[in-house]
């Protein structure tokens, strides 16, 4: 692990790296985008690092990102905290790690990959519309599209530029409804944002469109993994098509604001799911472990 900064439009802008220098080649890189009032390091403990396990088994660098002043400058229309009063830009933010990295760790710049939780998510969203040729492939979680009227960016780009997206969302999110509409007072003001938001199937269904997928959706229950807190569940729901890049959208009956896997978030944000692993399904989907690891 090792701590690093680049300069963006006279910020110092700082993030923590997790995967060897001397690595093999053509390595993928995963970006990871924290929360609210988190930091890059914080949000690695929160996952409780099961995002290390890529960088660990040498399919890719894992870099934690650190937001300004602990937010990120996503899109929506209605957010008040620093990042986006300052407009501070967290793409070209972005950019210049991707460039960094390509150098320093051998990185394949035509794999990269975005993950992004709650206000992380959102600028995960924004650099989908923003600099979609940046990625190969987004995670979504604890986040939703924010309404027409509450988004900054043209919801159409000129040209689609396809790649699959994984959803991941709670049906209890204390903080982001799963139904979509509008944050409470109070944490509107406790986050400094506002503004509507669509719920997670539209989002889904939304980002499927944008991939060309007319087919309708499958959804199958997945199974309890054994040892695994109660209270919640897993129904995965999948947009294919033939020739189109999926979208699979993880919705967690009786889930919080929490982020599957192996750590618990605190009791204020809800259940966290322990039947799957968040890093695991960003593997599968985006084929991070099969690229590098022959079948058996």
């Amino acid at each position: 692990m090792m701590r690093d900064s680049v300069e963006v439009a006279g910020r110092s802008r700082t993030y923590t790296v997790v995967g060897e220098e001397d690595g093999r080649p053509s390595r993928d890189l995963v970006l990871i985008f924290h929360g609210s009032k988190q930091t890059g390091r914080k949000h690695r403990e929160f996952t409780g690092r099961a995002f290390d396990a890529l960088a660990d088994s040498g399919a890719a660098v894992v870099v934690y990102l650190d937001g300004y002043k602990k937010n990120w400058n996503d899109a929506r229309r209605e957010s008040r905290f620093p990042a986006r009063k300052e407009n501070v830009d967290d793409v070209g933010f972005v950019r210049a790690v991707i460039r960094k990295l390509t150098l320093k760790y051998g990185i394949d710049a035509g794999r990269v990959f975005a993950v992004g939780y709650s206000n992380g998510g959102q600028m995960v969203m924004r650099l989908m519309h923003d600099a979609p040729r940046l990625l190969a492939g987004a995670a979504v979680v604890a986040a939703t599209m924010p309404a027409p009227e509450n988004f900054l960016l043209p919801q159409t780009p000129p040209a689609p530029v396809l790649m699959p997206v994984l959803l991941i969302h709670g049906t209890k999110d204390p903080i982001v409804n799963y139904e979509g509409g509008y944050m409470r007072w109070w944490m509107r003001a406790l986050f400094k944002v506002g503004g509507r938001s669509l719920s997670a199937p539209q989002t889904a269904h939304y980002y499927a469109v944008r991939n060309g997928i007319t087919a309708e959706p499958v959804s199958t229950p997945l199974p309890a993994r054994p040892g695994s807190a109660g209270g919640t569940s897993v129904e995965r729901t999948e947009y294919r098509q033939h020739g189109r890049p999926p979208v699979v959208l993880c919705t967690v009956p009786g889930g919080g604001h929490t982020i599957p896997g192996p750590a618990k978030a605190p009791a204020v944000l809800g259940r966290t799911n322990q039947d799957i692993v968040t890093a695991d399904l960003v593997a599968e989907l985006f084929e991070i472990q099969n690229r590098h690891t022959p079948s058996v």
